[in-house]
């Protein structure tokens, strides 16, 4: 486990203010929602509608209300990174001079939901598109237009991908000669060893 931190930056602090000055009854209901919709990185956690409806409960314009949900976001991403303990979490919070009466509702609400939060953002993808069937064939070219006699080999790649968002399926494929198939299989290579030295 890596060490878990919290710096102080400027939009920090402000959000910060912004978070203790918000009415405590109305804060876990926020925190509930932003732990609801963490994992998923193409919507956002609050429609714009959702948004007008916060900003007036809470008395807050729209650029201070998209700050403490960034911000909020951040703090629980980074404690799912981290698997950060909920006592830790706790000393990072008030590290940061979260008042008590927001810290005790961020770490209930962690110590209740990581488990199922780090589950889920490891689920998330970087990419929204998956690799799901690879399907090849090798062609043998024996004769062009230009040249009657010629034995150029190549392999064809159909590659079965399908989008995590939609759910769509695409085939894309691709034709490699013999140089060409050799330099990818070469670039795979360096990126296996890659992906070993970090497992």
């Amino acid at each position: 486990m890596s060490i878990f931190l919290l710096f102080s930056t400027c939009s920090i602090k402000k959000a910060v203010a912004l978070i203790n000055d918000l009415a405590t009854a109305k804060f876990p209901l926020l925190l509930s929602r932003i732990l609801q919709k963490i994992h998923i990185k193409e919507e956002r956690t609050f429609s714009d509608e959702e948004e007008e409806k916060l900003q007036a409960a809470l008395g807050m314009g729209g650029a201070d209300l998209e700050l403490v949900i960034e911000t909020l976001e951040f703090v629980l991403q980074q404690a799912a990174y981290h698997a950060a303990k909920p006592q830790v979490l706790s000393q990072q919070l008030q590290q940061l001079e979260l008042d008590d009466d927001k810290v005790k509702p961020i770490v209930e609400a962690w110590a209740s939901n990581a488990k199922e939060t780090i589950s889920k953002l490891r689920q998330r993808t970087v990419h929204p598109k998956q690799l799901e069937e690879v399907n090849w064939r090798l062609n043998l070219q024996l004769a062009q237009a230009s040249k009657l006699k010629m034995k150029e080999p190549n392999a064809m790649f159909e590659f079965g991908v399908r989008d995590e968002n939609s759910g769509e399926k695409e085939k894309i494929r691709m034709e490699f000669t013999h140089d060409e198939l050799y330099g990818f299989y070469n670039q795979l290579e360096a990126i296996q060893k890659q992906l070993d030295s970090l497992s």
